[in-house]
Order: structure tokens, then sequence, then C-alpha cells
């Protein structure tokens, strides 16, 4: 079971100091940060040393203003820092790690723009952990499972991770981007799903973007065709590929003509009057009829899967949009650990695999374990649903409102 390891100086600013107990070298100094030490190089010239989440320094006094950094040799092996060079007994080595405000030690612009990801992780249990628990608590003899490979648990651990962040866990991410004129973005490296797309405006609220899948699409092929419709082949016999007009016609499209509404004053009103040719006073009281899939004014996207792109309509372009979207819990270190809440929920998935693949294995311990599973993860769903009464009750209140008529 986990408990804190980091002091509060550890936690708050990502901050551990030593007291060198001996004059020498190839001496250890174990981080017990809830953060792993991730070291690239040592030397600051080297192009790898970017990739430090952390930074050594030391002082002979322990007082502000004579801390320097730390650059000579040493090595990271499992958060041990092994220094190869020799240190002086009672002098103070600290370690800082990276954050956006940068420390208390050395140059404050020498932080670059890594977040410490040291902040509420105690929320979270290591997938590691998870594995080493199981073995613990449900491997061996006299218990249901006699023995099994560490490997296995593992392999159904991340497939329990996996499934667990589709629909149970909060493994929903985000990003802030800009859509350009072309009107596509390319998707998240980790993305399996999306879940909401959403235009921000100038107060910073934001306006949900709908999926334009009743209006248009984005082909996945494109073939060029002769005058008699037949595909036309290159030299190695595959079909020419060509642009999309249905993609070229939408990107180019109105979208007040999309919305139903036709026009936001009388100027726009009499151009588009003009443009189809009706008599005037046609379009009177059209706004009464609106198909309410169609009656909103903050865009549309499509999902491109022919170039793994997320395209938007016209009236997006430059404008600053939030993508959220769904992983699956595995592509980043960061990523592969899991709520405590759902912790017995991932143990009850885990036994049920484990037990399930073997040969042999009565019918009823392993429907048993199934619905031990499926009680479990409906248990882990209703906790991480962080339901709040009061906010609720918030909501509720705007329902009590006389409408005047």
């Amino acid at each position: 079971m986990s408990a804190i390891t980091e002091t509060n100086q550890q936690y708050y600013t990502g901050v551990q100091i030593f007291v060198i107990p001996a004059t020498g070298a190839g001496q250890e100094f174990t981080a017990t940060f809830n953060t792993d030490l991730v070291l690239g190089s040592y030397n600051p010239s080297d192009v790898d040393y970017a990739l430090n989440n952390f930074k050594l320094y030391t002082s002979p006094t322990g007082l502000p203003g004579t801390f320097t950094e730390y650059t000579s040799a040493y090595t990271v092996v499992n958060n041990v820092i092994k220094v190869t060079g020799s240190l002086t007994i009672n002098n103070y080595l600290v370690i800082q790690l990276k954050s956006l405000d940068g420390g208390n030690y050395g140059n404050d612009d020498a932080f670059g723009t890594t977040v410490e990801n040291n902040y509420g992780s105690y929320q979270y249990l290591k997938i590691s952990d998870v594995v080493n628990n199981f073995l613990i608590a449900y491997v061996g003899p006299g218990k249901l499972i006699s023995n099994v490979k560490r490997t296995d648990v593992v392999f159904h651990a991340k497939r329990g991770l996996q499934e667990f962040s589709y629909d149970t866990l909060k493994s929903v991410k985000s990003q802030e981007l800009n859509v350009p004129p072309s009107l596509s973005l390319a998707l998240p490296q980790d993305y399996v799903n999306y879940v909401r797309v959403s235009r921000i405006d100038e107060l910073g609220v934001k306006r949900i973007i709908y999926p334009a899948n009743n209006l248009t699409i984005n082909p996945y092929s494109n073939p060029v065709q002769d005058t008699a419709g037949v595909p036309v082949q290159d030299n190695f016999g595959q079909n020419i590929e060509g642009t999309s007009l249905t993609e070229k016609r939408w990107s180019q499209a109105n979208d007040l003509i999309i919305n139903q509404t036709f026009f936001n004053d009388l100027d726009d009103y009499a151009y588009w009057a003009n443009y189809y040719g009706f008599d005037n006073g046609l379009f009177y009281g059209q706004q009464y009829g609106l198909e309410p899939q169609y009656a909103q004014v903050n865009g549309w996207f499509t999902m491109n899967e022919r170039e793994g792109k997320i395209s938007f309509s016209s009236n997006l372009a430059n404008k600053l949009i939030v993508l959220e979207y769904i992983s699956d819990g595995l592509a980043y270190d960061l990523d592969t650990r899991i709520p405590k809440m759902a912790e017995e929920a991932l143990y009850a998935y885990i036994l049920h695999s484990v037990v399930a693949s073997r040969i042999n294995q009565p019918e009823y311990i392993v429907q048993r374990l199934k619905r031990e599973k499926s009680a479990k993860l409906r248990n882990a769903k209703i906790r991480l649903s962080n339901i709040k009464l009061d906010e609720i009750t918030q909501v509720m209140r705007g329902k009590s409102k006389w409408i005047k008529h």
C-alpha cells in the first residue's frame, strides 16, 4: 500500500536537501519524490540535458545566494543519484524539480518550461505498485492463484487500465489549439476518441462545436476517373488519388445557410434574396421552422480518418478551440497510474483475467470472479463520477424560475 514519502518541502516546492555525510567520490543520494527523476545528461552543453526534470545544486553553507549548479558527472538509477566526483563533508546538496516559476536555488530562469508533475499524485497508484500488491495478496500457497508469471500480471493490469480509461477513469485529456486557415488539425499522438470539441469565445467561455455527421463527410478515397467514370491507375496499377471536391465545397460553404439563419441583418437578407432570386419577403418567418440540430452558430467539425486530422467549418478559421479526448492510459509514463478509488476494481479485473485464461478452472469460480469484477467496476464508476449534491442543487435552482407569457 502506498504511503506519503515526501516532506511538505518536497511536495510544495519540489526540493530535497541533503547534508553531505563524508568527503569523497561515489556518494549516493536517494530521492523520495512521488515524481521519478529523469536524467538525460548531467552536462548542460549536451542536447539531452533538456530531458532532465530536475537540477542539482551544491553549497558550502546552505545559505541563500551560495548555491551553484552541480554539473560534474553523476548517474541516476531508480531515483538514486550517484555522484562521480568528490564532495565535501557537511556541504549541502539540493535536488530541485523543474517548474514553470523556478525554484529557490540557482538561476530561476534556468528551469525552462517543464512543469513538475508532483502535485496531486497521492490520489493515484502506479501500475508497478498494483502489480506488486496483487502478487503479494492474491498469489501463493493456499490462495486462489498458486503461481503466476509477473509478465502475465503486468499484461492484464495494462489491459485493465486501457478498458477502465474508456468509460471509468478520469482519463479525458484536452488540448488548446488555434484553427489554421487550412481548417484542419492533426489529432493528438495518444488520441483514441473525442469527448467534446469547443470554441472558446472572447470571455473564455466554451461553446460546444457539434459533429457534421449529418451534413458532410471526408471521403476516405478520392480516385481520379476518366470520362466513363472508371478510376484511372498509375504505372504500378494503383488508383490515382485526386483532391476531394466534397471537402473543398464544405470548406467554402457559408455557415449562415447551413444554420438555416440565412441572414444576420437586413443587408445579409437583401444579398441572399438577390443571390437565390427569391421574391422580397420570402425569407420572413423561416427562423420559426429551424431544424434544431442545425440551428447553432458555433461551427462544425468532422473526423478526417484518411489524414488522421480533425477538420472544421469555414467560420472557425483562426478561432481558438479546445479538443477534449480519451487516451488509453498507457501512452506515457505519467498515464500508467490508476486512481486509488478504482484500485480494488483493477485487482478484481486482473484476478478474473488470470483465472479465466487458464484451462481446467471450475466454471463457477470463473463466473463468481466475473460478477465480482463487474460489481467492483460499478462501484468504481460511482466513486469516480464525482457527483456533488451542492452542485446539482445550484443547477436546479434555475428550474424554479417563473416564465412570463
